[in-house]
């Protein structure tokens, strides 16, 4: 059976919003099928997504042996000791914007001393 793409092509424009609902679930029914979003060339090769390359390093919580903690904020920062305390106490960014190695390094220092600490 031949068909007339254009003439089908017009008639489906002419149809409300309504129309063409009633008919796609038709076809979902009639063909057992889904209407699902194809990923046209495009998409598929458009970039792949980027690894993170810079990371911060943030101070949860200094934990019980805040001593052990200070004394690796202030290797790590070079802090003095009444600002290394200050950040042991209220948290927050002790680097920012290094390699994925040095923030898993300077990380595992700090827990090793007690500290929760995270990567973002």
């Amino acid at each position: 059976m031949a068909y007339d793409k254009q003439a089908l092509i017009d008639q489906l424009g002419q149809l409300t919003i309504m129309e063409l609902a009633d008919l796609i679930d038709g076809l979902k029914e009639t063909w057992g099928v889904t209407a699902a979003v194809a990923a046209g060339p495009a998409a598929a090769a458009g970039p792949a997504a980027e690894e993170k390359t810079e990371f911060d390093v943030i101070l949860v919580d200094a934990g019980a042996s805040k001593i052990n903690v200070i004394k690796e904020i202030r290797a790590i920062t070079g802090l003095g000791l009444k600002e290394a305390k200050d950040m042991s106490e209220k948290g927050g960014a002790l680097k920012e914007g290094i390699s994925k190695d040095e923030a898993e390094k300077i990380k595992a220092q700090l827990e090793a001393a007690g500290a929760r600490v995270e990567l973002k």
